[in-house]
């Protein structure tokens, strides 16, 4: 049985959702894209990174098969003659949308059959009514945006205003998410939770996924910077998930990251924060020295979603695999007999298409351990099944949605 560690890198797509025609994604391939643009210098960045993309340890556990069972093809420059020595698979996703707890959800054995509320892009995004409530509740002047935005342009932009006016910067995107920007010192980290918390309750009835609390810092668009204390208010599954079974078998689920927000704290036994990849890295590595036989330890690393896919940096995204890649060694050091990692990914950020949103895409599964046997699970119907998986492994009651691969 021994642990489970389930590493989401968040938005790794691998092309070829066969439904990416209906979100106007076809053709979206966030590793096979990345890989051709390093392939002819496109994701060369000086004093970052250069050459062809590089991720040898990956290759190992199955990550060129995989994305050749997504599209058919070999993404460029990268070696397929390597004998796995992991088990891999790619997975389709089954949610109705292409976001962040649709996508984990289904990763932890719970697909969204439902339509998510959105708002809508033009001048009225928010309706009036919505924010005159918000405004009467949380006591505020106004606010700013109001808008379908990129966050960082967005704070770039109304940030000074923000701070001379307090009014908190409202803006949203594809996603069903309402997202509310403002100055940890000059508004008040505690206060914006507290705004959330309040519209968090008003667009229930919207049936709006997240709301999120984004802290920022800095006095001007040449320091302004988002921090890590960013908090996500999600609503919760709709029905018990994988980690649901697990802490109610008495096991320790360890939540690294966002995960515990976007699962609204169900399921979860600790949570532990970090702000970027390689300190969620680290934090991982502690978690797994904290988690005993029969547990989860469960970690989102958000930075190839929040600062390289959504800000379409090809560079950017290349070189933070590649790290990943080369600190793997460091989880497999860690590894006690049977133990079983899945590294996965939650939706597609192709940084080469247009817009800034998610892209539909197929994930990778990628397992490894010395209880797993090394081989092709081929392309699973949904991401559900890695959750039965990891049942499976622990000795869980099985789920409605997945079967297990291994």
């Amino acid at each position: 049985m021994a642990r489970a560690i389930i590493l989401v890198l968040d938005s790794f797509g691998v092309g070829g959702a066969p439904d990416a025609d209906r979100f106007g994604d076809a053709g979206s391939d966030t590793l096979g894209h990345i890989a051709e643009q390093c392939a002819i210098g496109l994701g060369d960045r000086q004093g970052l990174r250069q050459g062809p993309l590089l991720l040898p340890n990956l290759t190992s556990l199955g990550l060129v098969q995989a994305a050749r069972l997504a599209t058919g093809r070999v993404p460029a420059e990268m070696d397929d003659s390597v004998r796995p020595i992991g088990r891999y698979a790619c997975a389709n996703e089954v949610s109705l949308g292409k976001d962040t707890p649709s996508g984990h959800w289904e990763i932890a054995g719970v697909p969204v059959r439902f339509e998510w509320g959105y708002f809508p892009e033009g001048e009225e995004t928010f309706p009036t009514d919505l924010l005159e409530k918000i405004y009467e509740i949380a006591e505020l002047p106004g606010s700013l945006a109001n808008c379908h935005a990129s966050g960082t342009d967005v704070i770039n932009a109304l940030g000074e205003d923000h701070i001379r006016s307090g009014k908190p910067i409202f803006y949203t995107s594809a996603d069903s998410v309402f997202q509310i920007a403002a100055h940890e010192h000059h508004f008040g980290l505690e206060r914006l939770f507290r705004l959330c918390e309040a519209v968090r309750k008003l667009v229930d009835p919207l049936n709006i996924g997240r709301v999120i609390a984004r802290p920022f810092i800095g006095e001007s668009p040449d320091d302004f910077h988002r921090t890590g204390n960013r908090r996500d208010y999600s609503v919760p599954p709709p029905e018990p998930t994988l980690l649901d079974r697990a802490r109610d078998a008495g096991r320790l689920v360890i939540a690294v990251g966002k995960i515990s927000d976007i699962f609204a704290h169900q399921g979860i036994s600790e949570m532990r924060k970090a702000e970027g990849n390689d300190a969620l890295f680290n934090t991982t590595l502690a978690a797994m020295d904290d988690a005993d036989d029969g547990d989860i330890v469960f970690t989102n690393f958000v930075d190839f979603d929040m600062l390289y896919g959504h800000r379409r940096d090809v560079p950017g995204y290349a070189a933070a695999l590649e790290r990943f890649d080369a600190r793997l060694p460091e989880i497999a050091r860690k590894l006690r007999r049977n133990d079983l990692v899945i590294i996965t990914a939650d939706h597609g950020c192709d940084p080469t298409w247009r817009g800034n949103d998610h892209t539909r895409e197929r994930v990778p599964i990628l397992c490894f351990g010395s209880a797993v046997t090394a081989g092709s699970a081929g392309i699973r119907e949904t991401f559900a099944d890695i959750a039965e998986s990891v049942a499976a492994h622990l000795g869980l009651a099985p789920g409605r949605h997945g079967r297990s691969f291994i």
